[in-house]
């Protein structure tokens, strides 16, 4: 970002120029500042690829002071701009590895709800649900949930960090709890879990719950017949 001086910020961008006579390149930062664009010249490069000299023009403006961070807003936790783009990546719904769950379960045949509460006094959602069935599936993403496999520990902020994910922990057991009171059961899935093994699972609880509740169906007809 380059700070305009008033506040504001504008997104960057380098251009690199081969001036034919010299057979010399030069790298320009520019940006646009109330419709109009900016320029400043960076420095030359030289090197064969274009890759390479744009990360030296990008290094040589840093070290000129050409460029800044955006300041992050208050309510931010994110130690930057950077974690805070990834953060914000991380989609509390709609997932990729919900999607290919959702699609997989589908083929399969299952119909379902999606991003429901499985309990209505429940403030609780869940990522694919089975009303009838009473099965709720979670698909955890690895850094909100705490992933053992994947999950690494922050470097700023680390004592926030830490005390937010073991929340999200302490919160899932308790959800998983109150489902499993209330009749359900409950799946969890990792984001990197392999999705047609996670729906092969969920096709499995569905279908075993579908048979209780057949072999119940068929007591109650049958108590109801002898009375």
């Amino acid at each position: 970002m380059v700070a305009l001086g008033d506040g504001r910020f504008a997104r960057a961008s380098i251009s690199l120029r081969l001036y034919r006579r010299t057979r010399r390149i030069r790298a320009y930062l520019r940006w646009s500042k109330d419709g109009e664009t900016q320029e400043r010249y960076v420095c030359e490069v030289a090197h064969e690829w274009r890759g390479a000299n744009l990360a030296e023009a990008w290094r040589r403006a840093r070290e000129q002071g050409f460029l800044t961070e955006e300041p992050l807003p208050a309510e931010s936790k994110a130690s930057s701009r950077a974690v805070r783009a990834n953060m914000q990546a991380n989609r509390g719904r709609d997932t990729g590895p919900e999607l290919a769950l959702r699609s997989l379960l589908y083929a399969a045949g299952l119909r379902y709800r999606v991003n429901t509460r499985p309990l209505p006094e429940l403030r609780r959602t869940a990522d694919v649900v089975f009303p009838r069935e009473r099965v709720a599936v979670f698909v955890d993403g690895c850094f909100w949930h705490g992933c053992p496999e994947h999950s690494r520990p922050a470097k700023a902020n680390a004592r926030a960090w830490s005390a937010k994910i073991e929340g999200n922990r302490a919160r899932d057991a308790e959800t998983n709890a109150l489902l499993r009171s209330a009749g359900w059961t409950v799946l969890r899935v990792w984001e990197h879990d392999d999705a047609s093994e996670a729906a092969r699972m969920v096709a499995q609880l569905v279908a075993a719950a579908r048979e209780s509740a057949a072999k119940d169906e068929a007591k109650s007809v049958s108590g109801f017949m002898r009375a």
